[in-house]
């Protein structure tokens, strides 16, 4: 038994749990990739908090991410927030009464529609080039396209030379002169850090080659279609209406900047 992530462990192991007690009852499993904001419903670009990769978005348009450790072929599996809601409702709906089923559902992009780290550290770099966050001060954060780095030791070596080395020797400068004005070191630091710990959260997905097979998905929406023609418009969850560009460009980056950050 095992667990990409520390989430993904007790959800398999609940899993488990379902099919061995289950006894007579209908059980549908949903498992959603990476959850983003909402493709259409209630409105477009609706999200509360930072999601998976958003967090690496938003560090990078504040100007805090010079670099990443990523495969930039990588695919990430995405996946808007009511196009879960939909399946689920759908497979609620399907699955009512069916004593004794177990059906598990992966909603997902990566089998139909993928889209790479590259592909999205493109998007955003050319969204906030073309639409720079502001800080307090009123002055434009400008984002450059940033380095990414496919293998650990490479995003080791780079942090060392381009960060910690540099970080070591203002800190003996700051030991040395302790009146000196230590903002720079501070500065630094902080992003360091913060570029470690999002490499340590997002390492098993940056460099994750798998696609998930959503054929069990892709029946539910036919099965949705036979059921009620004039209702398939509905409860839409097809990851192939995803035109990523302009979902990323005009939907996503933009709810995140709305919503969460609230600018």
């Amino acid at each position: 038994m095992d667990g990409q992530t520390h989430m993904c462990l007790p959800k398999s192991m609940g899993e488990m749990l379902l099919g061995n007690y289950r006894e007579n009852l209908p059980i549908v499993i949903i498992r959603p990739t990476m959850i983003t904001s909402t493709f259409s419903e209630p409105f477009p670009g609706w999200i509360e908090g930072l999601r998976t990769i958003d967090s690496v978005i938003v560090a990078y348009g504040k100007g805090r991410l010079k670099c990443f450790l990523a495969d930039p072929n990588s695919v990430l599996d995405l996946i808007p927030v009511d196009m879960v809601a939909n399946a689920m409702v759908t497979a609620a709906a399907i699955h009512a009464g069916k004593l004794g089923s177990q059906t598990v559902y992966h909603v997902g992009s990566s089998c139909k529609n993928p889209i790479t780290f590259e592909q999205i550290h493109d998007l955003a770099a050319s969204y906030f080039t073309k639409n720079p966050l502001v800080r307090r001060d009123g002055s434009s954060i400008l984002v450059s396209k940033g380095t990414i780095l496919s293998t650990m030791a490479q995003f080791s070596f780079y942090m060392t030379l381009r960060y910690k080395l540099p970080l070591q020797m203002l800190r003996l400068i700051y030991v040395i002169y302790p009146w000196w004005n230590g903002n720079k070191y501070k500065d630094i630091d902080r992003k360091i850090k913060l570029a470690m710990r999002l490499v340590d959260l997002y390492r098993p997905y940056v460099l994750f080659k798998g696609i998930f097979d959503d054929t069990n998905t892709e029946k539910l929406r036919l099965k949705r279609k036979e059921i009620n023609k004039e209702m398939y418009g509905l409860f839409e969850f097809d990851p192939k209406s995803i035109d990523w560009e302009d979902y990323m460009t005009t939907i996503h980056i933009p709810g995140l900047i709305t919503y969460v950050l609230k600018k």
